[in-house]
């Protein structure tokens, strides 16, 4: 068929991109060469939309995303972002007695020392387990055991 008898002519098929949809706009990670272009790259310019910030009526949303690393508790105050009012505070520290407390009464209950020196643990901070609590909300933020 011609053009003069009044029929369209008929167009080339579609290409394989277009027919099962992959966005041929999209800027390929490697140069693809157009009609009359050489395929050693020279002679080619870049797509007019690489390099422009996009349309502004599709606005990009960014989520930023705060890590907070996890809190090691010891025998000694911790600053940090308290969970329950969102304040950075310095932990105040609590003493409980606890495993090692009551293994060291134990101990010198068996060495002989019944006459009451076998309740020193009892005593001692440093033989007791620490609590760690926030000092404005009065939240339990985290225990230090020592067994």
């Amino acid at each position: 068929m011609s053009a003069t008898s009044g029929n369209p002519v008929p167009s080339a098929p579609p290409s394989y991109e277009e027919a099962v949809g992959i966005n041929v706009n999209y800027p390929h990670p490697y140069p693809i060469p157009g009609p009359g272009q050489k395929p050693d790259g020279k002679g080619m310019n870049p797509s007019p939309h690489m390099g422009q910030p996009p349309p502004a009526n599709n606005p990009i949303t960014v989520q930023t995303v705060y890590v907070q690393q996890p809190v090691l508790f010891y025998d000694r105050p911790v600053q940090m972002c308290c969970p329950s009012c969102n304040q950075v505070i310095v932990t105040r520290l609590s003493y409980d007695s606890g495993a090692l407390t009551w293994l060291s009464c134990g101990g010198l209950c068996l060495l002989g020392c019944i006459g009451g020196c076998c309740l020193i643990p009892f005593c001692i901070d440093a033989l007791k387990d620490v609590d760690h609590t926030c000092p404005k909300c009065g939240a339990l933020l985290g225990s230090y055991k020592r067994l």
